[in-house]
């Protein structure tokens, strides 16, 4: 007959050999956020000289992380926004509800756009486009030379925060386009983003200052035209 006594001993057992105190209850485990920072894949310091290893710490930890962690607070009182991907969301925001739909955009756009800016930036990729993507520039802008002028206008012109990108718009064609804040090229309904560059002041200030096109002309070095070309190949 299991007794009371028996139970005791079987529960006192099994704490022992789970390493824990008898009586002591163990707090649940909080749930892990639905979103987080992706971890950059190179050092802060990889970009250097063109993005300086200060700039990179603060930009990646506690800019983006300040836009996900918001964001993960959204989540907590809208749970239905984690039935739809970022794409979706960022895609049609009419989808999200009025209330908050402008820290969505600002925040779950902030998440996205960092995500992809610290995706294309990886050392030791192709200095120069070539292949299909390296076409398509030559057919809609006459040479990479005259591509990067025209996002680094776009860059330079954007006035206060935002970003500066290569799309392949809703036509099929290349085409660069500026977005303010954290606002994404998805959006506008295009195809495919190519590459984008972050021109808030936060990206460059400690190492540029006041200097954006000496920003924006050294971003150039930091591109990793492979990834670019994947870009190019694969819907965003």
């Amino acid at each position: 007959m299991f007794t009371r006594q028996d139970g005791l001993k079987l529960a006192l057992a099994a704490t022992v050999a789970a390493g824990t105190k008898p009586g002591l209850v163990l707090p649940a485990r909080a749930a892990e956020p639905l979103f987080k920072v992706p971890p950059l894949g190179y050092g802060y310091d990889a970009l250097e000289p063109y993005i300086d290893t200060m700039t990179m710490t603060i930009h990646h930890d506690r800019h983006h992380g300040a836009y996900v962690a918001a964001l993960n607070g959204l989540v907590e009182k809208y749970p239905d926004l984690a039935a739809k991907t970022p794409v979706e969301l960022l895609s049609d925001l009419s989808m999200v509800p009025e209330a908050v739909r402008e820290p969505v955009r600002n925040n779950l756009g902030g998440h996205w756009n960092h995500s992809f800016f610290w995706a294309l930036m990886p050392p030791g990729g192709a200095k120069e486009p070539s292949g299909d993507l390296k076409s398509a520039i030559d057919s809609s802008f006459g040479s990479t030379a005259n591509l990067t002028g025209k996002v680094n206008a776009a860059g330079l012109s954007r006035f206060g925060s935002g970003w500066a990108w290569l799309v392949v718009d809703k036509n099929g064609k290349l085409d660069v386009i500026s977005t303010p804040n954290q606002d994404t090229p998805l959006e506008k309904g295009v195809q495919r983003v190519v590459l984008g560059v972050d021109v808030w002041e936060h990206a460059y200030y400690l190492k540029y200052q006041n200097k954006r096109a000496d920003y924006l002309a050294a971003w150039w070095n930091t591109v990793n035209w492979d990834r670019a070309a994947a870009n190019f190949a694969k819907p965003a």
